[in-house]
């Protein structure tokens, strides 16, 4: 799509097809496109229909709204979800900004969370038609042109920097430094002088992070989804955000890592961490807070005498200790009647959809079996969920972030593998 037919997409013409597209009951059959195709130019036409079919994908993630959106492919891949955009806009607005500039807006997902958030937005974007997108989106006009190059213009007094370098090259998606638009360089020159936040994929290393910034990995309802970097904010160190409740796990406390290692037994309570732990390198902050002890190092499993009830890990009954050899658990699964099975594993070299299949359960029974290497060599550890009780973790959103407090005074006054 080009710039004009982004324009008429997005003016009253676009918009009148995008309605009555909406309202055909056969959306997306090769009757609605011929409709389409003969109503209008070719490019226009298939403009409509992929916008139509954008809208339809983009429900999942935006949900009501997706329906007055304008998308691209890649726009809508990459944009934040809404709640985790809505949670980094009032971070920033805890910090007092009110302003902020938003360098590669795509389609303004971001922006919006910010406009919402009641902050004053100016965004950037380098993709003519992308930004005539963005900019019908956000119901004000996008600029066009390079963030390395607009920023010195565009920053003001008490102004923060929003970055999502794009990830995609010619060959797809890239999670490698080297292939961000705007480049590294510019992403640690933001972050070294100036009020930033910088959104980056979760699996990023370690050891590139720049010293100093407050880096923050968010799960959204157990999804790891993303990595953003903070600067000028007063914080620093590792954080692990889980949403929609927002309890943090931070690194200000971090414990030695524990001397021993727990051995699986009947009664005992085995936690997985959720991968925002996990990523952010917080296992053992978690396992001092749990009373716990890893099965294994580097391995992201802890076991407990007893239950203590936490948001940032699954906590897991272990009802018994198996052989994880196959033939053997082929005999429990067909002596328990076991029908429904699921699968967990971390470091043993097993494709849990492969064994269950071998195992072949059939029955009226369910179990879940945790694969895992132990001290004793591989085992299989049968186990039951038990109940978590977030309450009891409050006390991490006001101890661990420092911009909780504000956060709830304006709201009250406005009413994976481990890191490398």
């Amino acid at each position: 799509m080009d710039a004009d037919d982004a324009r008429w997409l997005t003016g009253p013409e676009g918009v009148d097809e995008l309605r009555r597209g909406a309202s055909e009951s056969d959306t997306g059959s090769l009757a609605a496109a011929e409709r389409l195709r003969r109503r209008l130019p070719p490019a226009r036409a298939a403009a409509v229909g992929a916008q139509l079919e954008l809208r339809r994908r983009a429900r999942a993630k935006f949900g009501a709204r997706a329906a007055e959106l304008f998308f691209t492919a890649d726009g809508l891949e990459q944009a934040s979800r809404p709640r985790v955009a809505s949670w980094r806009a009032e971070r920033l607005r805890a910090t007092g900004v009110r302003r902020v500039l938003d360098l590669g807006c795509g389609i303004g997902a971001d922006a919006l969370a910010f406009l919402d958030a009641g902050l004053e937005v100016t965004a950037v974007e380098l993709d003519e038609p992308t930004a005539i997108l963005g900019g019908a989106n956000l119901g004000r006009p996008v600029l066009v042109g390079d963030a390395v190059a607009l920023i010195e213009e565009l920053v003001g007094p008490e102004t923060a920097v929003f970055c999502d370098p794009a990830r995609r090259t010619a060959s797809g998606r890239s999670w490698r430094v080297e292939d961000l638009s705007p480049p590294w360089s510019f992403v640690e020159s933001l972050l070294a002088e100036r009020i930033a936040c910088v959104k980056l994929g979760p699996g990023l290393p370690h050891a590139v992070i720049p010293d100093g910034v407050a880096a923050t990995w968010v799960s959204d309802a157990g999804d790891l989804v993303e990595l953003s970097l903070w600067s000028g904010t007063g914080e620093r160190g590792r954080q692990a955000v889980l949403l929609p409740a927002g309890q943090v796990l931070d690194d200000a406390t971090l414990p030695v890592i524990p001397a021993g290692f727990a051995r699986p037994e009947v009664g005992a309570v085995l936690y997985e961490p959720d991968p925002a732990v996990i990523r952010a390198g917080l296992v053992d902050a978690l396992a001092a807070d749990l009373d716990a002890a890893r099965l294994r190092p580097q391995l992201a499993y802890l076991l407990g005498a007893g239950h203590r009830p936490t948001p940032f890990a699954t906590a897991f009954e272990v009802l018994q200790v198996l052989d994880a050899g196959e033939k053997k658990l082929r005999a429990w699964v067909r002596s328990e009647r076991i029908g429904t099975l699921e699968i967990k594993k971390r470091g043993v070299d097993v494709d849990p959809a492969v064994l269950r299949r071998r195992l072949k359960p059939s029955g009226p029974g369910s179990a879940t079996l945790v694969l895992t290497p132990t001290d004793d060599g591989v085992r299989a550890l049968v186990v039951r969920r038990l109940p978590a009780d977030l309450r009891r973790n409050v006390r991490y959103d006001d101890a661990a972030n420092p911009n909780s407090a504000q956060l709830r005074r304006n709201r009250r006054s406005e009413s994976s593998p481990e890191p490398g």
